[in-house]
């Protein structure tokens, strides 16, 4: 090869590895810009799915969140009632997957003993598996009336609770209000102390509350303290008798349906879908909304 055609080749050489060297970097920054293309291109895909995942997921704490608020709203009566059912559905749910156990188990002693040519032997162990199970769904159903015998007792011991408290509150309201001048006054029982005008006021809207709440205001069947007792209309100054206004008739709590609280001898009573205000001393009616529940 001659001096000359060295340095040709050399200088095409020098050329193609110049040309590869500068190509280098350039692909190498296109790779990077590639990815973050892609990346963007998937998160643009997976934009709508990740915010419906966010929505759904909103709207599933926001319903948890209604469910303890609705669960912390309940009687703690109600509460105890549904804790107890619960538990016996539990338990009811336990005894048939014990007894779906032991029928199995039994089966299978069965086609054993079947298999070996052992008919009496197949037949006895087919009787036990029979007394097993009725055995274990015997004491599944003693299990479940235990259960629900002591849901009973406990909201009965609240129930009591709650009317000790509610007397309890009374008395001290009637002390309260017996030493205090301005209710006293000549005749602690004067009835036309009480202001018919809370109606006037928004903060006391029961119907407007009623209407997007309907579900408090369905308290279910009235029963009335006499037996073959049935409704009638009771207006302002009509007297009941003492049983109408028990305890248990009490609404301890005015203002879950928006009315407004008392004092003195004064009680809110439901009187079957009426609701009344009633002076425990005389059983005379102070104030009445008729068709108040459903």
């Amino acid at each position: 090869m001659s001096f000359k055609k060295f340095l040709q080749n050399s200088g095409f050489a020098a050329l193609a590895a110049t040309l590869v060297f500068t190509a280098l970097p350039a692909s190498a920054q296109d790779r990077p810009r590639n990815r973050e293309a892609r990346a963007a291109a998937e998160r643009l895909d997976a934009g709508p799915t990740n915010r419906n995942n966010n929505a759904s997921q909103r709207r599933a704490q926001g319903q948890q969140r209604a469910d303890r608020a609705n669960r912390a709203s309940e009687p703690r009566t109600q509460r105890v009632e549904r804790r107890t059912e619960q538990r016996a559905a539990q338990v009811d749910r336990r005894t048939d997957r014990r007894v779906q156990r032991v029928e199995q188990r039994s089966h299978q002693r069965v086609e054993q003993a079947q298999r070996r040519g052992n008919v009496e032997r197949a037949r006895q162990i087919d009787r036990r598996g029979d007394q097993r199970a009725s055995r274990t769904d015997w004491r599944g159903d003693q299990r479940a009336t235990r259960v629900e015998q002591r849901g009973n007792n406990r909201a009965n011991r609240v129930e009591r609770r709650a009317d000790r408290r509610d007397n309890d509150r009374w008395q001290n309201d009637n002390r309260r209000w017996n030493n205090n001048d301005s209710w006293r006054g000549n005749d602690r029982r004067d009835n036309r102390r009480w202001d018919r005008r809370w109606r006037d006021n928004n903060r006391y809207d029961w119907q407007g509350y009623r209407n997007s709440n309907r579900v408090v205001f369905r308290l279910g069947s009235y029963y009335s303290p006499y037996r073959n007792y049935s409704y009638r209309r009771v207006g302002i100054g009509g007297v009941l008798n003492s049983l109408f206004f028990g305890s248990s008739y009490w609404i301890s709590d005015p203002w879950q349906y928006r009315l407004p609280e008392v004092y003195g001898s004064y009680r809110w009573v439901r009187y079957y879908d009426d609701v009344l205000l009633v002076d425990t001393y005389s059983g005379e009616v102070v104030d009445v909304i008729y068709d108040f529940f459903w």
